[in-house]
């Protein structure tokens, strides 16, 4: 009995099947959840092949970001729910008080591209006269076989 137990050698392998399923159900997990952890508001932008512009200097500091949807209705992301549609007045007070608090906050509007232009321009009369003194637009880049070289 005593060979029989000499002549078993020790298994310097680890068994990796157990770490394989443990990253398989990880994998599956995180696919699902990851299309739940997108915020803000479906928006279609425009493309344009303007270079983007520098932010604010603190990179911490979030912009003021108004979205106007396809149906023209308004979001701001300050204030208690951001994917709730805002009236004209409500904005006007929401931006009114976020500009007063930092007055230096970069100020942007994310239009979808079905939005009438007048939509956009009475929005951006209500973040003017709520204190805004430059207003940006937010857009998608062009596809890269439609980007001009540079010159």
């Amino acid at each position: 009995m005593a060979e029989r137990r000499r002549s078993r050698r020790l298994m310097g392998e680890i068994n990796v099947v157990p770490y394989i399923d443990v990253m398989l159900v990880l994998l599956i997990i995180f696919m699902v959840t990851a299309p739940l952890l997108t915020q803000g508001v479906k928006v279609n932008l425009p493309q344009a092949g303007a270079e983007s512009l520098p932010l604010h200097k603190n990179p911490d500091d979030k912009p003021l970001i108004l979205s106007i949807d396809a149906n023209g209705r308004l979001f701001l992301n300050a204030g208690a729910d951001p994917a709730v549609p805002i009236d004209d007045q409500v904005l006007l007070e929401r931006a009114a008080k976020v500009l007063q608090a930092t007055p230096d906050i970069d100020v942007l509007v994310k239009g979808d591209t079905a939005v009438p232009y007048g939509r956009v321009i009475s929005a951006m009369v209500l973040l003017q006269r709520a204190g805004a003194r430059k207003v940006g637009f937010l857009t998608d880049p062009l596809p890269p076989a439609m980007v001009p070289p540079k010159s």
